[in-house]
Protein backbone atom coordinates (compact mmCIF):
# COMPACT_ATOMS: atom_id res chain seq x y z
CA UNK A 1 0.00 0.00 0.00
CA UNK A 2 1.32 3.49 -1.17
CA UNK A 3 2.17 6.02 1.36
CA UNK A 4 -0.19 9.05 1.53
CA UNK A 5 0.74 12.15 0.33
CA UNK A 6 0.97 14.93 3.31
CA UNK A 7 -0.38 18.10 3.17
CA UNK A 8 0.51 21.47 5.02
CA UNK A 9 -2.57 23.90 5.24
CA UNK A 10 -1.09 27.25 5.69
CA UNK A 11 -2.94 30.75 6.72
CA UNK A 12 -5.58 29.81 9.04
CA UNK A 13 -5.69 30.85 12.68
CA UNK A 14 -5.99 26.69 13.15
CA UNK A 15 -8.23 24.12 14.98
CA UNK A 16 -10.81 23.81 15.88
CA UNK A 17 -12.41 26.45 13.77
CA UNK A 18 -13.60 28.67 16.05
CA UNK A 19 -13.12 32.23 13.80
CA UNK A 20 -14.15 31.95 10.23
CA UNK A 21 -14.67 30.77 7.04
CA UNK A 22 -11.09 29.64 6.13
CA UNK A 23 -11.25 27.64 9.78
CA UNK A 24 -14.43 26.35 8.67
CA UNK A 25 -12.82 25.26 4.82
CA UNK A 26 -9.35 23.40 6.68
CA UNK A 27 -12.10 21.65 9.10
CA UNK A 28 -14.14 20.25 6.41
CA UNK A 29 -11.30 19.09 4.20
CA UNK A 30 -8.95 16.99 7.22
CA UNK A 31 -12.47 15.08 8.57
CA UNK A 32 -13.55 14.45 5.01
CA UNK A 33 -10.26 13.81 3.35
CA UNK A 34 -8.10 12.42 6.59
CA UNK A 35 -7.90 8.66 5.08
CA UNK A 36 -6.63 9.99 1.80
CA UNK A 37 -4.02 12.56 3.03
CA UNK A 38 -1.92 13.19 5.98
CA UNK A 39 -2.93 16.71 7.07
CA UNK A 40 -0.67 19.34 8.89
CA UNK A 41 -2.65 22.39 9.87
CA UNK A 42 -0.61 25.26 11.41
CA UNK A 43 -2.25 27.48 13.85
CA UNK A 44 -2.04 30.41 15.86
CA UNK A 45 -0.49 29.86 19.18
CA UNK A 46 -2.40 33.47 20.64
CA UNK A 47 -5.20 31.88 19.85
CA UNK A 48 -5.47 28.92 21.46
CA UNK A 49 -5.53 28.50 25.38
CA UNK A 50 -5.18 24.85 24.77
CA UNK A 51 -2.75 23.32 22.31
CA UNK A 52 -3.78 19.99 21.27
CA UNK A 53 -1.59 18.31 19.19
CA UNK A 54 -4.16 16.69 16.87
CA UNK A 55 -7.47 17.55 15.30
CA UNK A 56 -8.71 13.95 14.65
CA UNK A 57 -5.89 12.73 12.59
CA UNK A 58 -4.28 16.11 11.30
CA UNK A 59 -1.47 17.06 12.97
CA UNK A 60 -1.07 20.87 14.87
CA UNK A 61 1.69 22.68 14.77
CA UNK A 62 1.90 26.33 16.11
CA UNK A 63 3.09 29.26 15.27
CA UNK A 64 3.89 32.31 18.33
CA UNK A 65 2.32 34.79 15.44
CA UNK A 66 -1.43 36.22 15.13
CA UNK A 67 -2.45 34.65 11.55
CA UNK A 68 -4.57 38.58 11.25
CA UNK A 69 -3.28 41.47 10.61
CA UNK A 70 0.11 42.52 9.88
CA UNK A 71 1.70 39.59 11.69
CA UNK A 72 -0.40 37.59 8.94
CA UNK A 73 2.96 38.23 6.69
CA UNK A 74 5.31 36.18 9.07
CA UNK A 75 3.06 34.12 10.07
CA UNK A 76 2.50 32.44 6.50
CA UNK A 77 5.81 32.17 5.97
CA UNK A 78 7.60 30.70 8.85
CA UNK A 79 4.33 28.16 7.82
CA UNK A 80 5.80 27.99 4.60
CA UNK A 81 9.42 27.57 5.90
CA UNK A 82 8.65 24.92 8.45
CA UNK A 83 5.94 22.83 6.03
CA UNK A 84 8.87 22.83 3.55
CA UNK A 85 10.76 19.93 5.29
CA UNK A 86 7.90 17.85 5.98
CA UNK A 87 5.03 18.18 3.72
CA UNK A 88 4.77 16.92 -0.11
CA UNK A 89 2.17 20.23 -0.70
CA UNK A 90 1.76 23.26 0.69
CA UNK A 91 -2.03 24.38 0.16
CA UNK A 92 -2.21 27.95 1.33
CA UNK A 93 -5.38 29.76 1.94
CA UNK A 94 -4.94 33.81 1.23
CA UNK A 95 -2.22 35.23 -0.19
CA UNK A 96 -0.76 37.61 2.39
CA UNK A 97 2.52 35.53 2.97
CA UNK A 98 3.02 34.72 -0.73
CA UNK A 99 5.01 37.81 -1.34
CA UNK A 100 8.11 34.86 -0.37
CA UNK A 101 6.76 32.46 -2.79
CA UNK A 102 9.46 33.42 -5.39
CA UNK A 103 11.91 32.94 -2.58
CA UNK A 104 10.08 29.89 -1.45
CA UNK A 105 11.11 28.34 -5.19
CA UNK A 106 14.25 28.49 -4.71
CA UNK A 107 14.70 26.58 -1.21
CA UNK A 108 11.86 24.00 -2.68
CA UNK A 109 9.82 22.66 -5.63
CA UNK A 110 7.35 21.29 -3.53
CA UNK A 111 3.60 22.10 -5.30
CA UNK A 112 1.87 24.99 -3.81
CA UNK A 113 -1.35 25.81 -4.24
CA UNK A 114 -3.00 28.86 -2.92
CA UNK A 115 -6.35 29.62 -2.62
CA UNK A 116 -6.68 33.76 -3.32
CA UNK A 117 -9.94 34.06 -1.50
CA UNK A 118 -11.54 37.25 -2.49
CA UNK A 119 -9.61 40.08 -3.93
CA UNK A 120 -9.02 40.91 -0.30
CA UNK A 121 -6.90 44.24 -1.78
CA UNK A 122 -10.50 45.79 -3.66
CA UNK A 123 -12.24 46.28 0.73
CA UNK A 124 -12.55 49.24 1.48
CA UNK A 125 -10.95 48.94 4.81
CA UNK A 126 -7.76 48.87 3.67
CA UNK A 127 -5.57 51.95 3.36
CA UNK A 128 -3.72 52.56 0.31
CA UNK A 129 -0.52 51.12 1.51
CA UNK A 130 -1.98 47.80 2.09
CA UNK A 131 -4.00 47.58 -0.89
CA UNK A 132 -1.11 47.86 -2.71
CA UNK A 133 0.92 45.05 -0.72
CA UNK A 134 -2.34 42.98 -0.99
CA UNK A 135 -2.46 43.26 -4.43
CA UNK A 136 1.14 42.66 -5.50
CA UNK A 137 0.83 39.67 -3.10
CA UNK A 138 -1.75 38.31 -4.63
CA UNK A 139 -0.11 39.00 -8.45
CA UNK A 140 2.96 37.16 -6.87
CA UNK A 141 0.80 33.99 -5.62
CA UNK A 142 -0.91 34.18 -9.06
CA UNK A 143 2.43 34.13 -10.78
CA UNK A 144 4.26 31.47 -8.57
CA UNK A 145 1.87 29.21 -7.24
CA UNK A 146 1.73 25.80 -9.27
CA UNK A 147 -2.54 26.08 -8.90
CA UNK A 148 -4.51 29.05 -8.17
CA UNK A 149 -8.12 28.37 -6.74
CA UNK A 150 -10.51 30.94 -6.97
CA UNK A 151 -13.55 30.25 -5.25
CA UNK A 152 -16.35 32.09 -7.29
CA UNK A 153 -16.82 32.19 -11.56
CA UNK A 154 -16.39 36.35 -11.33
CA UNK A 155 -12.83 35.75 -9.34
CA UNK A 156 -12.03 33.27 -11.70
CA UNK A 157 -12.97 35.59 -14.81
CA UNK A 158 -10.99 37.90 -13.34
CA UNK A 159 -7.55 36.14 -12.68
CA UNK A 160 -7.68 35.34 -16.38
CA UNK A 161 -8.32 38.51 -17.51
CA UNK A 162 -6.30 40.62 -14.68
CA UNK A 163 -2.88 37.65 -15.23
CA UNK A 164 -4.14 35.59 -18.12
CA UNK A 165 -3.76 32.55 -15.93
CA UNK A 166 -6.37 30.06 -15.45
CA UNK A 167 -7.25 28.86 -11.64
CA UNK A 168 -9.35 25.58 -10.26
CA UNK A 169 -12.96 26.84 -9.51
CA UNK A 170 -14.36 25.18 -6.13
CA UNK A 171 -16.48 26.69 -3.73
CA UNK A 172 -17.65 26.82 -0.33
CA UNK A 173 -19.07 24.40 1.64
CA UNK A 174 -22.59 25.32 4.04
CA UNK A 175 -24.09 21.93 4.85
CA UNK A 176 -22.52 22.37 8.19
CA UNK A 177 -25.10 24.86 9.54
CA UNK A 178 -27.88 23.04 11.31
CA UNK A 179 -31.41 23.79 10.49
CA UNK A 180 -33.14 25.07 14.40
CA UNK A 181 -36.94 24.99 14.41
CA UNK A 182 -37.73 25.03 18.66
CA UNK A 183 -38.33 28.48 19.93
CA UNK A 184 -36.09 27.62 23.45
CA UNK A 185 -34.43 31.59 23.33
CA UNK A 186 -37.21 33.27 22.97
CA UNK A 187 -36.91 35.02 26.77
CA UNK A 188 -33.47 35.94 25.28
CA UNK A 189 -35.04 37.04 21.66
CA UNK A 190 -38.81 37.80 22.05
CA UNK A 191 -38.93 39.01 18.82
CA UNK A 192 -38.18 35.73 17.40
CA UNK A 193 -42.26 34.77 17.26
CA UNK A 194 -43.03 37.68 15.17
CA UNK A 195 -41.58 38.00 11.61
CA UNK A 196 -38.06 39.69 11.27
CA UNK A 197 -35.41 40.43 8.71
CA UNK A 198 -31.83 38.95 9.97
CA UNK A 199 -28.05 39.35 8.67
CA UNK A 200 -24.67 38.95 10.26
CA UNK A 201 -21.76 39.80 9.32
CA UNK A 202 -18.50 42.06 9.93
CA UNK A 203 -19.63 45.80 10.30
CA UNK A 204 -17.94 47.13 7.49
CA UNK A 205 -19.21 49.52 5.08
CA UNK A 206 -17.97 46.77 2.01
CA UNK A 207 -21.05 45.04 3.56
CA UNK A 208 -23.53 47.82 3.67
CA UNK A 209 -25.01 47.87 6.85
CA UNK A 210 -25.38 51.67 6.48
CA UNK A 211 -27.92 50.80 3.60
CA UNK A 212 -29.65 48.11 5.38
CA UNK A 213 -30.36 50.50 8.75
CA UNK A 214 -31.30 53.01 6.37
CA UNK A 215 -33.81 50.78 4.64
CA UNK A 216 -35.69 49.58 7.81
CA UNK A 217 -35.33 53.44 9.61
CA UNK A 218 -38.14 54.20 6.98
CA UNK A 219 -40.34 51.27 7.92
CA UNK A 220 -41.62 49.74 11.08
CA UNK A 221 -40.59 45.96 9.61
CA UNK A 222 -38.11 44.46 12.27
CA UNK A 223 -34.87 44.05 11.63
CA UNK A 224 -32.13 42.53 13.77
CA UNK A 225 -28.04 42.58 12.64
CA UNK A 226 -25.58 40.81 14.69
CA UNK A 227 -22.11 41.91 14.08
CA UNK A 228 -18.82 43.24 15.84
CA UNK A 229 -20.29 46.69 16.22
CA UNK A 230 -17.30 48.05 18.83
CA UNK A 231 -14.71 47.22 16.32
CA UNK A 232 -14.89 50.16 14.50
CA UNK A 233 -15.64 53.82 14.23
CA UNK A 234 -18.00 53.35 11.38
CA UNK A 235 -19.66 50.26 13.45
CA UNK A 236 -20.09 52.35 16.69
CA UNK A 237 -21.35 55.64 14.72
CA UNK A 238 -24.19 53.30 13.30
CA UNK A 239 -24.68 51.96 16.69
CA UNK A 240 -25.11 55.05 18.75
CA UNK A 241 -27.31 56.34 15.64
CA UNK A 242 -29.60 53.41 15.56
CA UNK A 243 -29.28 51.99 19.13
CA UNK A 244 -33.21 53.43 20.27
CA UNK A 245 -34.58 52.39 17.17
CA UNK A 246 -37.64 50.28 18.34
CA UNK A 247 -37.54 48.36 15.32
CA UNK A 248 -34.10 47.68 14.65
CA UNK A 249 -32.22 45.16 17.20
CA UNK A 250 -28.05 45.56 17.45
CA UNK A 251 -26.62 42.40 18.84
CA UNK A 252 -23.13 41.75 19.36
CA UNK A 253 -21.11 38.99 18.06
CA UNK A 254 -22.47 35.56 18.98
CA UNK A 255 -19.83 32.60 18.36
CA UNK A 256 -22.47 29.48 19.57
CA UNK A 257 -23.41 28.04 16.51
CA UNK A 258 -26.56 26.78 17.58
CA UNK A 259 -27.78 30.40 18.59
CA UNK A 260 -26.84 31.98 15.51
CA UNK A 261 -28.79 29.19 14.17
CA UNK A 262 -31.57 29.91 16.01
CA UNK A 263 -31.55 33.80 14.70
CA UNK A 264 -30.72 32.78 11.60
CA UNK A 265 -33.91 29.78 10.87
CA UNK A 266 -36.58 32.03 12.74
CA UNK A 267 -35.83 34.95 10.54
CA UNK A 268 -38.29 35.18 7.54
CA UNK A 269 -36.00 37.46 5.60
CA UNK A 270 -32.05 37.06 4.80
CA UNK A 271 -30.42 40.42 4.05
CA UNK A 272 -26.76 39.55 2.56
CA UNK A 273 -24.89 43.48 2.10
CA UNK A 274 -21.58 42.28 1.16
CA UNK A 275 -20.23 44.27 -1.95
CA UNK A 276 -16.66 42.80 -1.99
CA UNK A 277 -15.13 38.61 -1.80
CA UNK A 278 -15.87 35.87 -3.98
CA UNK A 279 -18.65 32.83 -2.51
CA UNK A 280 -18.97 34.58 0.96
CA UNK A 281 -19.72 31.58 4.09
CA UNK A 282 -22.47 33.23 5.42
CA UNK A 283 -24.35 33.84 2.40
CA UNK A 284 -23.47 29.80 1.42
CA UNK A 285 -24.99 28.97 4.86
CA UNK A 286 -27.79 30.89 4.13
CA UNK A 287 -28.74 29.45 1.22
CA UNK A 288 -28.28 25.81 2.70
CA UNK A 289 -30.37 26.82 5.67
CA UNK A 290 -33.38 27.19 3.00
CA UNK A 291 -34.22 31.04 3.55
CA UNK A 292 -35.56 33.41 1.47
CA UNK A 293 -32.18 35.77 0.53
CA UNK A 294 -32.25 39.21 -0.62
CA UNK A 295 -28.41 40.23 -1.84
CA UNK A 296 -26.79 43.04 -2.48
CA UNK A 297 -26.65 43.47 -6.22
CA UNK A 298 -23.08 42.78 -7.30
CA UNK A 299 -21.66 39.91 -9.46
CA UNK A 300 -19.81 37.56 -7.09
CA UNK A 301 -23.47 37.62 -5.02
CA UNK A 302 -24.82 36.63 -8.47
CA UNK A 303 -22.90 34.22 -9.29
CA UNK A 304 -22.64 32.64 -5.71
CA UNK A 305 -27.05 32.26 -6.27
CA UNK A 306 -27.36 31.71 -9.83
CA UNK A 307 -29.66 34.72 -10.44
CA UNK A 308 -32.01 33.09 -8.60
CA UNK A 309 -32.10 35.35 -5.45
CA UNK A 310 -33.75 38.92 -5.11
CA UNK A 311 -31.30 41.65 -5.29
CA UNK A 312 -30.72 45.43 -4.45
CA UNK A 313 -28.61 48.41 -4.91
CA UNK A 314 -30.48 50.95 -2.20
CA UNK A 315 -31.91 51.30 0.35
CA UNK A 316 -35.45 52.07 -1.06
CA UNK A 317 -35.11 49.32 -3.57
CA UNK A 318 -34.39 47.18 -0.25
CA UNK A 319 -37.57 48.01 1.84
CA UNK A 320 -39.68 47.42 -1.24
CA UNK A 321 -38.24 43.65 -2.24
CA UNK A 322 -38.55 43.30 1.26
CA UNK A 323 -42.41 44.11 2.03
CA UNK A 324 -43.33 42.39 -1.26
CA UNK A 325 -42.02 39.51 0.41
CA UNK A 326 -43.61 39.82 3.29
CA UNK A 327 -46.86 39.81 1.92
CA UNK A 328 -46.14 37.12 -0.44
CA UNK A 329 -45.89 33.81 1.28
CA UNK A 330 -45.73 31.36 -1.93
CA UNK A 331 -43.08 33.65 -3.31
CA UNK A 332 -41.13 33.84 -0.37
CA UNK A 333 -41.32 30.23 0.46
CA UNK A 334 -40.14 29.31 -2.92
CA UNK A 335 -37.36 31.28 -3.13
CA UNK A 336 -36.09 29.77 0.17
CA UNK A 337 -36.93 26.33 -1.53
CA UNK A 338 -34.89 27.75 -4.42
CA UNK A 339 -31.57 28.57 -2.16
CA UNK A 340 -31.45 25.38 -0.54
CA UNK A 341 -31.67 22.96 -4.10
CA UNK A 342 -29.08 25.47 -5.14
CA UNK A 343 -26.94 24.81 -1.58
CA UNK A 344 -27.57 20.87 -2.30
CA UNK A 345 -26.52 21.13 -5.82
CA UNK A 346 -23.29 23.49 -5.33
CA UNK A 347 -22.13 23.98 -1.39
CA UNK A 348 -21.79 20.86 0.04
CA UNK A 349 -18.85 20.04 1.95
CA UNK A 350 -18.28 16.07 0.71
CA UNK A 351 -17.91 17.51 -3.05
CA UNK A 352 -15.94 20.38 -2.00
CA UNK A 353 -13.19 18.11 -1.03
CA UNK A 354 -13.82 15.69 -3.58
CA UNK A 355 -12.41 18.58 -5.63
CA UNK A 356 -9.33 19.60 -3.52
CA UNK A 357 -8.57 15.82 -3.47
CA UNK A 358 -8.33 15.59 -7.76
CA UNK A 359 -6.43 18.70 -7.93
CA UNK A 360 -3.90 17.50 -5.22
CA UNK A 361 -3.65 14.27 -6.95
CA UNK A 362 -3.31 15.94 -10.57
CA UNK A 363 -0.11 17.65 -9.23
CA UNK A 364 2.39 15.25 -9.85
CA UNK A 365 5.12 16.87 -7.35
CA UNK A 366 7.94 19.13 -10.42
CA UNK A 367 7.41 22.23 -11.72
Amino acid sequence: MSRKKSVSIIGTVGLPAQYGGWETLTEHLVLELEDRFDFTVYCSAPHYEEKSTHFSKAKLKYIRLKANGIQSIPYDIFSMLHAIKYSDYLLVLGVSGCIFLPVLRLLTNKPVVVNIDGLEWKRDKWGILAKWFLKLSEATAIRYADRVITDNKAIQTYVFEEYGKTSDLISYGGDHVEKITDIENVDIYPFVTESYSFTVCRIEPENNIHIILEAFEQSDLTLVIVGNWNNSQYGKQLKAKYLNADNIYLIDPIYNPEKLNFLRCHCSIYIHGHSAGGTNPSLVEAMSLGLAIVAFDVIYNRETTRNNACYFKGAAELIMTVNLLLVDDERRNALGKSMYNLATNYYRWENIANQYAVLLNQIDGKK
